[in-house]
């Protein structure tokens, strides 16, 4: 009777132990079963994009609502695919601008995965000026791992700059490409260029800055395929369909160059173009043919869209450095005869308040140049965020600004602001800890 009596009071004490353990379990399951992120994406007036990535194939509940209405909820439900390295983009769509929503990720029986907040864009057009506003810029984003990477020392730096990056008090990013460096392992198959992907976004470092801001993306040759990759890449289908799935951008392609990350976005009063230097450039060592970057089909529809555009800058993201009249590496001034085009076309049509943004070149400046019927564009070179820096202040760009170059690891910033009649785009250079290196201001050219 006394074994017994022991035997029970034994499992009296035991049951809401085991309950504990059974809940943090479970609570740790339900954590672990997101991969990496969540991030968010495109950011529109009435439709906001959250992207997740999922530790394995699951069915999830994305659950969103107005932060004074959380009784009036829009829940949907989403199936993550080993197809898409269980990348999924999780659209919120009938929203009012300018306001908040907070959004839940759920298990199907209702466990919340995690949880977050973002504000659409304001309607601000015949109402009143546009809000001031900062956006963040960078490339070449080199993560580590030893028995993937070259022999000796490591050709990536600190992560830190992300948390400094993560405190600042801007609204997006754009990447600029170079941002995962596939490796010879990854860019032969899907599963290689998918780890590779997957490695980069689940970094820790990484999470709170994918989570609390926008994110926007263009590619260069460590993102598309080998280093200095062109047309000839035998996989950039496959490429191309990794980066749709890692990033949120709103537009993948034009008419004319469909296999192209192309695209546009406007974001306030900045209108941002989203160039594809890679997929349509000519190999290096072609001996015939037109040696082209962005061939016809980009060129035209850039002219067209900003011949349109009524923004009061025009934002031009592109891998490589455009204005730099240095002809090295891979520079546009490689390719004189399609560069001279494109900036001939830009002054012939009086495209005024062109800003270049430009990575790949592993230190950081900013170029100007001026046409002969007086049309000014700015380049914004903006590298590199982890990646081996150079100092390469003698190669020849003689229209860099003077006290602009910076051959370290720094992130760049876009802040817009000012009244209509005083509205100014102020760049910005910041070392790793976030301590300001640079500023330029400009002013529109009427």
């Amino acid at each position: 009777m006394a074994i017994r009596e022991a035997h029970t009071r034994f499992t009296n004490y035991l049951s809401p132990l085991l309950l504990i353990f059974l809940f943090l379990l479970s609570f740790s399951v339900s954590l672990a079963q997101i991969k990496s992120g969540p991030m968010l994406g495109y950011k529109e007036l009435k439709e906001v994009v959250v992207w997740v990535q999922t530790d394995g194939p699951q069915d999830i509940y994305f659950e969103y609502f107005a932060d004074n209405d959380n009784r009036n909820k829009t829940q949907k439900l989403y199936a993550s695919s080993e197809k898409n390295a269980n990348c999924l983009h999780l659209v919120a769509d009938h929203l009012e601008p300018g306001t908040t929503y907070s959004y839940r990720i759920l298990s199907l029986d209702d466990q919340v995965f995690t949880k977050g907040q973002f504000t659409t864009q304001q309607h601000w057009r015949y109402r009143t000026d546009a809000p001031d506003f900062s956006f963040l810029i960078g490339s070449c984003t080199y993560t580590n791992e030893e028995q993937y990477d070259r022999p000796g020392k490591p050709y990536g730096k600190s992560m830190e700059i992300f948390l400094s990056m993560a405190k600042t008090n801007a609204e997006a990013m754009l990447w600029l490409g170079d941002n995962i460096y596939l490796r010879e392992p990854d860019w032969g198959s899907m599963s290689g260029i998918q780890y590779r992907y997957t490695h980069f976004k689940s970094q820790d470092s990484l999470q709170e800055f994918l989570k609390n801001f926008h994110h926007y993306a263009i590619w260069d040759d460590h993102d598309f395929g080998p280093n200095d990759g062109d047309r000839s890449f035998i996989n950039k289908d496959l490429t191309l369909q990794a980066f749709k799935d890692f990033w949120a951008n709103p537009s993948y392609g034009i008419e004319g160059c469909e296999s192209c990350i192309t695209g546009m976005f406007s974001y306030n009063d900045l209108d941002f173009f989203l160039l594809d230097n890679r997929s349509q450039r000519s190999p290096n060592n072609r001996k015939t043919g037109k040696r082209e970057i962005l061939g016809d089909a980009q060129i035209q529809w850039l002219i067209d869209a900003m011949a349109g555009s009524k923004a009061r800058f025009k934002i031009v993201a592109i891998g490589g450095q455009v204005l730099s009249p240095a002809a090295v590496h891979e520079n546009y001034a490689t390719f004189p005869e399609e560069r001279e085009k494109l900036l001939k076309l830009i002054a012939d049509e009086e495209i005024k308040n062109v800003v270049f943004l430009s990575g790949d070149r592993h230190k950081t400046e900013l170029t100007k140049y001026e046409s002969e019927n007086g049309i000014v564009m700015y380049d914004f070179t903006s590298s590199p965020l982890t990646s081996t820096s150079y100092d390469t202040h003698d190669e020849g760009n003689t229209l860099r600004l003077e006290g602009t170059h910076y051959p370290k690891q720094n992130f760049g910033m876009l802040e817009m602001k000012g009244s209509y009649k005083e509205r100014k785009l102020v760049l910005k250079t910041f070392d790793t800890k976030g301590n300001l290196v640079w500023e330029r201001e400009l002013m529109p050219q009427r």
